[in-house]
């Protein structure tokens, strides 16, 4: 049960954090700054949230493997590298785009805001691509802890 729950928590986390990144997206163009505040801070915390359930997975469940046909496997590789690639880049733009909002450091963030926004609705839709790959269409794969595949644990 958990190992089916989980990554639906995460992925719907990572979705709610995109769809708030819109409406705080909106908010700042009707000029309506602590909304657009407000919204934006549960957009990080809702991405805060998807992180700390991924990682404590990624230790203590494991990364699922793909469990689809073999011949597509090779394009589900390359697509999880690509969402993997986007994601890390989104977070690092997140975090910026957070602290310079929230140090006032608006040169920075209204020129970073809106490429962190761009990236971070790629990096949701891929998410539930992934999702959609290796829960929904296929028979999940094994998977392994982090603990149990490094300390045999």
């Amino acid at each position: 049960m958990m190992a089916t729950i989980l990554p639906f928590l995460s992925t719907s986390f990572i979705v709610i954090s995109a769809i708030l990144v819109a409406i705080g997206w909106y908010y700042i163009t009707q000029r309506k700054i602590e909304t657009h505040k407000k919204v934006m801070t549960w957009a990080g915390i809702f991405a805060t949230a998807f992180f700390i359930i991924y990682a404590s997975r990624t230790l203590f469940v494991g990364n699922t493997a793909f469990g689809g046909p073999d011949e597509i496997k090779i394009y589900y590789t390359v697509f999880l590298i690509f969402h993997i690639i986007l994601a890390t880049t989104g977070a690092v733009f997140g975090i910026t785009s957070l602290w310079s909002g929230f140090k006032n450091r608006l040169k920075l963030h209204k020129k970073i805001g809106p490429i962190t926004s761009i990236i971070w609705f790629f990096t949701a839709s891929t998410g539930v691509v992934v999702y959609v790959l290796l829960y929904v269409l296929w028979t999940p794969g094994e998977a392994t802890s982090l603990f149990k595949a490094i300390l045999g644990w």
